[in-house]
Order: C-alpha cells, then structure tokens, then sequence
C-alpha cells in the first residue's frame, strides 16, 4: 500500500516519526510538518530536547595516547598468561 505524505493523519505521522528523524530526514520539510501546526510544535519540542541532551553529554574525545595504553595493557595481559 502506497502512502500519501500529503494525506498522512497525526498519529500516521507520529507513528513514522522516530524512522523520519533516524533517517537523518530533514523532517521539518516533511508535506504532514507544513500544513500542521500541532506536529510542527512537538517537532520543535523533540529538537529542543534532543539538543539538550547533546549539551548534557558532551563528545568528549579520549587522551591522545589512549590507544597505546589499551595496546600496551594488551601485551603485558598476554605476557602474562603465556609465562603461566
């Protein structure tokens, strides 16, 4: 069954809405986002705290040197249970 994008209901849209983000979709250019002011207010709701979330758990990226720690905690574990 073909969908209209036009013609979808709220909860249609709703329903989709999880897959539509997670696609990376621009959804606010979705045709259900520009003729309905109440999905265009939950999805500027969801955005804001999506980015709120983001600002709660920054990306924060690991010490320069923390892939030849893990390399070197490898090799003494390994020489230490090939010497058993």
């Amino acid at each position: 069954m073909i969908v209209d994008r036009n013609q979808l209901s709220c909860a249609e849209f709703q329903a989709q809405l999880p897959e539509l983000i997670g696609s990376g979709e621009n959804a606010a250019i979705h045709p259900h986002i520009q003729s309905c002011e109440l999905c265009r207010a939950l999805l500027a709701d969801l955005e804001t705290i999506a980015e709120a979330a983001r600002q709660l758990f920054p990306i924060v990226e690991p010490p320069d040197k923390l892939w030849e720690q893990i390399e070197s905690a490898i090799r003494q574990e390994r020489a230490v249970h090939e010497g058993c």
